[in-house]
Order: structure tokens, then sequence, then C-alpha cells
């Protein structure tokens, strides 16, 4: 007879950290970068210039967030087809009750359900939906509710302790946020997933900046022009892998988020938005988000230009000389594999 172990191996069912925290979360993010984040962008674009059209495009991909992730989610697990399309309305439904981390346990149980019953019966183009629909829409209905009202508890006392404890805590927001914004996981699905807004958004978007902005100043004389693009107006994870063989090299943005977090909340008081406070400079959505929260002022845009691209470049590549002099960063650490 066949074993419980070898019949998941048969139907894909891995149970392990890097299926679920690192592919399924990575897409988690992809789901919300090709719905609710680009919607956004095509939203202000579309309002900036008066194109109607372009407006209701991105309202459509935004209130598509649900579906997308869930796909995404699916896919991640490595989902046969009916599985995979079924997971759109599982997403949907664990979005609408549960937010982003709501969308994410419903299109993953539900995907790994479906799994479990693919191609096990005569009538799978049944089954297999059927199972994925009503164990996703079932685990939405009974974990959405409290989960949406844990982050947004867990996300209100971010905003309130930054409000009553700027200095400080603009700090630990920046620092934290630049941190998980490098890391293989996504800082935008958090923050959009703790509704953060105000002082808190603004603090983790400069935090981000100093990440992106910083490691592609400290790191051009290695990278150049492509690496500056890359890592500026697209990730700094892809500094990573350096990280883990000098882990001092994340110092200098780390350094210049500790120190331009408090700067933001309190002379500043720069705000943004939940789609906005974890994406950095990544595709201009922080600048984006920021403009939406603070208005489209030319105060509002020297404040953006000073403090989420020239300060972070400028001190964190002030720290990595005095570090590059001590010998704490060599020539080539930097260097991004292409």
């Amino acid at each position: 007879m066949m074993t419980i172990k070898t019949f998941l191996q048969q139907q894909n069912i891995q149970f392990s950290l890097k299926r679920y925290a690192i592919d399924a979360l990575n897409f988690m993010a992809l789901g919300l970068f090709s719905s609710l984040i680009i919607g956004l962008i095509l939203k202000n674009i579309g309002t900036w210039t008066e194109l109607s059209w372009l407006v209701d495009v991105g309202g459509q991909a935004q209130k598509a967030m649900g579906a997308a992730i869930g796909v995404g989610i699916a896919y991640a697990l490595q989902s046969p087809p009916l599985v995979l399309l079924s997971s759109t309305i599982t997403g949907l439904a664990g979005a609408a009750l549960g937010g982003p981390v709501g969308c994410f346990f419903a299109a993953a149980i539900g995907a790994e359900f479906g799994k479990l019953f693919s191609k096990i019966t005569v009538v799978d183009i049944i089954v297999t939906p059927a199972v994925t629909l009503c164990v996703g829409v079932a685990t939405a209905q009974v974990l959405g509710a409290p989960i949406s009202t844990l982050m947004n508890q867990i996300g209100g006392l971010i905003m309130w302790s930054v409000e009553l404890q700027p200095l400080v805590m603009g700090m630990v927001v920046a620092v934290v946020m630049g941190i998980v914004l490098t890391l293989p996981i996504s800082s935008a699905a958090i923050a959009i997933s703790l509704s953060l807004s105000g002082l808190a958004a603004g603090a983790a978007t400069v935090g981000c900046c100093c990440q992106m902005v910083g490691f592609a100043a400290m790191s051009f004389r290695e990278n150049r022009w492509g690496g500056l693009l890359s890592q500026g107006l697209g990730t700094s994870m892809l500094q990573m892998p350096n990280i883990v063989r000098n882990p001092k090299i994340w110092l200098p943005p780390i350094i210049s988020s500790a120190i331009l977090g408090p700067v933001a909340t309190l002379t500043f008081q720069m705000s943004n938005i939940p789609s906005g406070a974890g994406m950095g400079t990544s595709g201009l959505v922080g600048q984006i988000g920021t403009l939406d929260a603070m208005g489209n002022s030319s105060a509002v845009w020297l404040t953006i230009i000073l403090l989420h691209f020239i300060l972070p470049a400028v001190l964190t590549l002030i720290i990595a000389t005095v570090f590059r002099r001590k010998g704490w960063i060599k020539a080539g650490d930097l260097k991004i594999n292409s």
C-alpha cells in the first residue's frame, strides 16, 4: 500500500519553509505588484493626465488584488491548472475577508487541498475545483476576520507608537522596514497587510529608500550605471548574496535608515499610504504614495527628492567610505553577479 508520504510526494505537496515562506510569499508580492500597486501607478498617472480610461484601468487592477495573489500563490505551490484557476476565487474571498494575509492563507490552504484530490477520480474536472473552492472559501470565512483584526491592531499600534515617540519609533520603523525590503520577503505586503499609513508609513518609506538608493550609491564603483538603476529603482535584494558573504556591507544603509527615519517623522513629518510604505524607490511607487498622502506641492516634491534620494545616497556613501578605509568593506564586496 502507498504510504502517506509517498502519496503527498505524488501530489507534489511539500511542507517546507522554502515553498511557503520564500516561494509563496514572493509570488504573493508579485501578485500585489501586478494588481494593487501597478493599479495605483496607472490610476495616479490617469488622474494627473486627466485620462479617465487610465483611472478606470488602475481601479480595476486594484480590485483584482485577491485574484492576482491567489493565482500567484497557487503557481508558487506548483498547482495543476484546475487548482490554479480556482485559486482566483479563493484569493478574492480571502482578500475580501482578511486582506492580503487572509488571501495568502485561503489561497494556500485551498490550493494544497485541491492538489490533494487532483487527478485521483474520474470526475477530476468537478472534484478538484470544488475541493479547492470549498476549502479555500471556508478558510477565508474562518480565518479572515481574526486575521484582519489582528493585522489592523498591530498596524494601529505601530502608527500610535510613532505618533507618541516619533524619534525612537521613527528610527525603529525605518530600520526594520528597510531590512525587510532587502530580505527575500515582501515589505510591501507587510505594509499593506498592516494598513500602515501616516508618519509610520513615511518613516518606513525613508528606511526602504536608504536601502535601495544607499546600496546603489555605495556600490556604484563596482556595478556602474546598470547596478545604480537595478538597485535604485528595482530592488536591494540583489545584494543579499554579498550580505551573506560580508554582513558589514549592510551597516551603512541601516545606519542611514536609523538617522533619517526620525528626520522624516520629526522635521518633515512625512507620511505615506499603505501601498507605498514598503516600496522605497521601486518603480517610484513610494514617491507616488507620498504624493497621494501629502499632496502635489513643490514643498512635497523637494522633501521627496531630499529624503528619498539625496540624503540616503550621500549619507550611505559617506559611511561606506569610512568602512572601506577601515577595511570592513573591500573591493568587490558589493559586486552584483549578472
